[in-house]
């Protein structure tokens, strides 16, 4: 069976995590540190301004706690995962949803008006960079979760608001042994605060903090996978091009200053089940990327993220999938696209 996704794994990887079981040292230490200064050095920000926790979802609430979300109005795509949903509510916010564009799977954010939100959550799904507004009246969370190491206008995207999330889930573009994820700001202040709130034990007064640390075996692969994301990005662009050159009806950027990560090879089509049910048949995973059931919200409020969730087929793509295989998808999918 060749699976819709799955993670990649290295000998690196395996050396690297059997160093640290070696140590005697599995909790969040030195791993954890150099994976944040790494991460400051893969997005050009001075070190101190990453934070390395214990998932993207992790990651996501702590965003919304550092910005005050509590009884504050938080927008977000209704076309997304539930990690977001999840997230304003343990954060105390009250969730204002935005329909995706016609032609896009990112929210138009550009066209929200300011009195509408307190904080915009902005995640680029597919690994398509959404974009962001120069001025904003709300302050504005990247969820660069399906886009680590996409690029718009020149620079990596997951700065460009107020603060910026990352998720290192098993089959993200890295991962950092199954779960994890990071925290980056160009404001130090946030991100120390977040430090502060993350350290929870030994501390001689009674603030309330709570556990969201990484672990330094988790940190350990994260390094290493950081180390070959350029070389899975180019990867997966390969199984994308060769998607593309089957003539298959892809979703992508609509700009020509974006430089996407192919988290996602999704097309859309006439018939989703009938192509899902016939790559089945020959053995190859497929997948309804966001379902109806899965959007935020009430469907009928939303009618792009509705059509979309009922045209969308998300093929494999992912850096250890052969090209033979690819070109059997590409030419699969054809008939369908």
């Amino acid at each position: 069976m060749i699976s819709h996704n799955k993670p990649t794994i290295s000998r690196d990887d395996k050396k690297a995590i059997s160093n640290v079981l070696s140590s005697g040292w599995l909790a969040q230490g030195k791993e954890v540190k150099l994976f944040e200064d790494e991460l400051c050095e893969f997005f050009n920000i001075p070190y101190g301004h990453a934070l390395a926790v214990s998932s993207g979802s992790s990651a996501l609430y702590l965003a919304l706690w550092v910005l005050n979300a509590k009884n504050k109005n938080i927008g977000s795509s209704v076309y997304a995962c539930a990690a977001l949903r999840n997230a304003i509510g343990l954060a105390g916010g009250m969730p204002f949803y935005f329909d995706c564009g016609k032609n896009s799977p990112n929210i138009e954010i550009r066209s929200i008006k300011n009195d509408l939100i307190d904080i915009l959550i902005a995640p680029s799904i597919f690994g398509i960079p959404t974009g962001i507004p120069n001025k904003k009246e709300f302050k504005i969370i990247e969820d660069i979760a399906q886009s680590f190491g996409a690029i718009s206008c020149g620079e990596r995207i997951g700065l460009r608001g107020d603060i910026g999330i990352c998720s290192f889930y098993a089959t993200k573009m890295i991962t950092s042994g199954g779960e994890g994820g990071a925290i980056i700001s160009k404001d130090k202040t946030l991100i120390d605060e977040l430090r502060d709130y993350r350290q929870f034990d030994c501390r001689e007064d009674s603030k309330i903090r709570f556990n969201f640390q990484m672990t330094d075996t988790q940190a350990s692969m994260g390094r290493t996978q950081l180390l070959n994301i350029s070389e899975y990005i180019k990867k997966r662009e390969k199984i994308f091009q060769i998607y593309k050159s089957y003539g298959l009806n892809l979703i992508d950027t609509n700009y020509k200053d974006d430089i996407p990560v192919r988290y996602r090879a999704v097309i859309k089509c006439n018939s989703p089940k009938e192509l899902i049910k016939e790559l089945e048949s020959k053995n190859i995973q497929a997948i309804v990327p966001v379902e109806e059931w899965e959007l935020l919200d009430k469907t009928k409020n939303y009618p792009n993220a509705l059509k979309l969730s009922t045209e969308a087929v998300s093929l494999p793509i992912y850096p250890t999938l052969r090209e033979n295989d690819a070109k059997i998808i590409g030419k699969i999918a054809k008939n369908f696209s």
